[in-house]
């Protein structure tokens, strides 16, 4: 047997396994650190595929910082599991019919990935400029268009995150421009009018104050 060939039936199995564990877990912990185990298991894989951008991202991005964010956030949160699992199989019919098109689509569209014909001039290209100079001429060049709805799709959702989980404090002070622009030169400046208070009487009150105060 192949050497590729085994690797790429080992992390294949550990891939898939991982995969199903994160959906089977009763604890969301367990599941949280199954779908880190599937991050590298995917990650071996394009590091075979000689994608080693995809796969350094893969590890950096999702498994250093998503995934710790992620379980810090389950470990923090009381999340009762029995309540979340409560209707998984009244709703399996349907979610499992939306799970095989999903599955179907994702089929029909990527297909054409995996013809040979098409793979060959692609790999001479990848390997003559290298796979992350070469994915971003793909990004840039041919799919901009895909990259650029993706990028507006991801801030309309960070804005909907941050207006949905925004609470106003009623300690919290702020300054408000439009008010501070309004504000007039009287409002600024308030001159107050005082008596005058010579020096010469002053004098014996302090004295007689610290002549008391002494006493």
């Amino acid at each position: 047997m192949d050497t590729n060939f085994a690797l790429f039936t080992v992390f294949a199995l550990v891939l898939l396994f991982a995969a199903f564990r994160v959906i089977t877990a009763k604890s969301p912990v367990t599941a949280a650190l199954h779908l880190v185990l599937s991050f590298f298991s995917a990650a071996c894989l394009w590091m075979m595929l000689q994608a080693e951008f995809l796969a350094i991202a893969l590890v950096l991005v999702y498994v250093g910082a998503v995934m710790v964010l992620f379980l810090f956030v389950v470990m923090m949160m009381d999340i009762n599991t029995d309540e979340l699992r409560a209707g998984f199989w009244k709703h399996f019919p349907v979610a499992g019919l939306v799970g095989a098109i999903i599955a179907l689509e994702m089929i029909l569209v990527l297909y054409r990935g995996f013809s040979l014909d098409e793979a060959a001039p692609l790999a001479a290209e990848v390997a003559r400029m290298g796979n992350t100079k070469a994915l971003g001429t793909e990004l840039y060049t041919r799919y901009v268009f895909p990259v650029q709805i993706a990028a507006v799709l991801l801030l309309v959702a960070i804005i909907a995150a941050i207006a949905l989980t925004l609470r106003g404090r009623k300690d919290s002070r702020h300054q408000d421009p439009s008010e501070q622009v309004k504000v007039k030169k009287a409002d600024r400046l308030r001159i107050v009018k005082m008596p005058v208070v010579r020096r010469d009487s002053a004098a014996p009150a302090n004295d007689a104050a610290k002549n008391g105060s002494q006493a």
